[in-house]
């Protein structure tokens, strides 16, 4: 269902402005990371090794907070509603403090805002969710931010192949090779076969590990397709638009293939987040190299629109100060 008007926005960093009656571990002037699905430490799912999902502050799809289903937004003494739970387009937003994790100080602020959405999901499939295993195939579908994040979890976990799958051959001339340790790039649009018949060909059988990171429901099919019998683990990562259901032969999982999803990379956001910043600070995985774009608040429109063109990984917008 569509609800407007609203303020968009799910990725990003702030500084503590103030805070509500009740809330005790935020002052201001923190630096937080703000999450799309919260972590309250007390539901079954906070408490469980399972999951990084949460009973109380998980995805918030009505435009409202969580906490009263109110917004605390409004024009006119109309209400603007928020979304996943962030709104960060706006100069000052509320987040429940489920939803804001406290981050050192010392860390940039314009860089690790990408931790609180894309490059972690990406590394968090990688490790968390795939578990990829030293020497490895590894196929990714889609190498955008998320993509070329699951890329670069692969080559640290030490993967002997990481082939990249795009139709935008600038993904891998710019950036997939140089930086993420893609070592093959393949262009469905430039052969004469399906992709997955492709990836088996040079990978000599299918990808121990395949990775949807596009958003699109008959890609997972691909990607399963191009996975190795016996133990072949596709993992989903993307948000379809449209057709949101999977349709796979039951010949894929006879054979042995596994299909896993995921949210936010398995992260349990509150728990985890600060020590991935760490790795960050410590120079242990890279988040500048994805950022391509800087542009202030104004210019907005133009960070969409090279979005839309695939000329960006993540245009970072910052506000006025």
């Amino acid at each position: 269902m569509a609800i407007f008007p609203r303020i968009f926005g799910h990725e990003a960093s702030g500084i503590v402005e103030s805070v509500g009656e009740g809330v005790t571990e935020f002052v201001k002037g923190d630096h937080v990371l703000t999450v799309f699905t919260g972590e309250c430490k007390t539901c079954k799912h906070c408490e469980s090794k399972k999951s990084n999902m949460c009973q109380v502050l998980g995805l918030e799809r009505r435009g409202v907070m969580h906490s009263d289903q109110g917004t605390r937004f409004s024009v006119k003494g109309k209400p603007v509603y928020h979304y996943c739970a962030v709104s960060s387009f706006s100069e000052y937003t509320v987040v429940h403090s489920g939803c804001a994790v406290k981050v050192s100080q010392q860390a940039p602020l314009e860089k690790i805002c990408l931790l609180s959405c894309g490059v972690a999901a990406g590394l968090g499939a990688a490790w968390n969710v795939a578990d990829i295993s030293k020497g490895s195939i590894v196929v990714i579908f889609g190498l955008g931010t998320v993509g070329l994040a699951v890329a670069q979890g692969a080559k640290l976990r030490g993967a002997s192949q990481i082939i990249g799958v795009d139709i935008n051959p600038e993904k891998y001339e710019k950036v997939a090779a140089k930086c993420f340790g893609v070592t093959d790039f393949l262009n469905p649009n430039e052969y004469n076969e399906p992709i997955q018949q492709v990836i088996k060909r040079i990978s000599g059988g299918g990808a121990d590990y395949s990775f949807e990171c596009i958003g699109n429901t008959g890609m997972v099919t691909t990607a399963l397709q191009s996975c190795c019998d016996g133990w072949g683990l596709t993992v989903t990562l993307g948000v379809p638009k449209t057709n949101p259901e999977i349709a796979s032969h039951y010949s894929a999982f006879l054979s042995g293939k596994t299909l896993k999803g995921s949210l936010f990379g398995g992260w349990k956001p509150k728990s985890d987040l600060p020590s991935l910043v760490n790795k960050y600070m410590n120079r242990e995985i890279q988040v500048d190299e994805f950022i391509t774009h800087n542009l202030p608040f104004e210019d907005i429109n133009k960070a969409f629109t090279l979005m839309r063109e695939g000329k960006c990984l993540r245009c970072v917008i910052h506000m006025p100060n």
